[in-house]
């Protein structure tokens, strides 16, 4: 049996169909108050406009609410240092852009370096 994928059960057609306005009415709080004060931006009137968008759109904003005409498209997301691609998926709806480009790596140590202990610089030495 396929499962249909639902955003606070309404298909991806039903959701596609909606107003920026009416999509913000079913989103979180956070999400509803960020859609209706910045709904009039220039980057949610490029999906608004139904235009073709074959080209990667790239965008410091990292404050963007994903809405569901944006589904399907790929963006570029500036992280601090370079554009990481980013796929829009259905399960994105109502996050921010900047959830999906993270700005931190995990650190990974090697080891220490001579003179990072006082072991190294006894071994630095006996050379």
């Amino acid at each position: 049996m396929d499962a249909e994928i639902n955003y606070k059960g309404k298909t991806i057609d039903e959701l596609q169909k909606m107003s920026l306005r009416d999509f913000a009415s079913i989103t979180t709080s956070r999400a509803r108050r960020t859609l209706l004060r910045d709904g009039n931006s220039q980057f949610y009137q490029r999906f608004e406009t139904n235009k073709k968008l074959d080209k990667n759109i790239r965008t410091h904003r990292r404050d963007i609410i994903v809405t569901p005409k944006m589904v399907g498209k790929k963006i570029q997301i500036y992280n601090g240092k370079e554009f990481l691609p980013v796929d829009i998926q259905v399960e994105m709806l109502g996050h921010y852009l900047g959830e999906f480009a993270l700005t931190r790596k995990k650190v990974k140590h090697g080891k220490a370096g001579i003179g990072a202990t006082k072991s190294s610089t006894a071994i630095s030495e006996r050379k």
